[in-house]
């Protein structure tokens, strides 16, 4: 059983808080739009990181993150790109993956938009933790943490960190 804290488009921005809220987890996932890599080494310092890069995020985080981060967790395969879209409205970049080897759990962000669907055509779930920095149009900063238990994704929160 692994509990994990996720979050998207910090933007260079770091909140106290996220040790608070994913000090209980096993791991760390970010979706992309890291912004700075004080960030990523903020957060791998309190747990092992999984990231991709973003479009804002320049060659340092390029060079230590994936685009596309395809991976086990316990037996749930997941997919994690920042610029993903949703079910239904899939980005053309990722749509041809999707649908010839859908994951279990995709994850994205971009959107600074918290989204959490499940694609019956392709039996995903997934989740857009919406943005956890101050940059951007998203009025409320948010946060998510879920376990993966075997093949069981449960226990998902969604934390509210305010405005920005």
């Amino acid at each position: 059983m692994k509990r994990i804290g996720l979050l998207s488009d910090t933007h260079g921005y770091w909140d106290d808080r996220y040790e608070k809220y994913f000090s209980e987890c096993d791991e760390i996932w970010h979706a992309g739009d890291i912004g700075h890599v004080e960030v990523a080494r903020r957060l791998s310092a309190l747990k092992p990181l999984r990231a991709v890069y973003g479009n804002i995020d320049g060659d340092e985080i390029r060079h230590l993150y994936p685009q596309i981060y395809r991976f086990k967790c316990e037996e749930v395969d997941v997919l994690i790109k920042h610029i993903g879209g949703y079910p239904g409205h899939y980005d053309a970049s990722i749509r041809g993956t999707l649908f010839s080897r859908p994951p279990q759990l995709f994850i994205s962000g971009h959107s600074h938009i918290l989204k959490v669907l499940y694609d019956k055509t392709i039996r995903c779930l997934h989740i857009n933790p919406g943005a956890a920095g101050i940059y951007g149009f998203h009025k409320v900063r948010t946060l998510v943490r879920f376990t993966i238990d075997g093949s069981d994704i449960k226990d998902l929160e969604v934390i509210e960190l305010g405005e920005k």
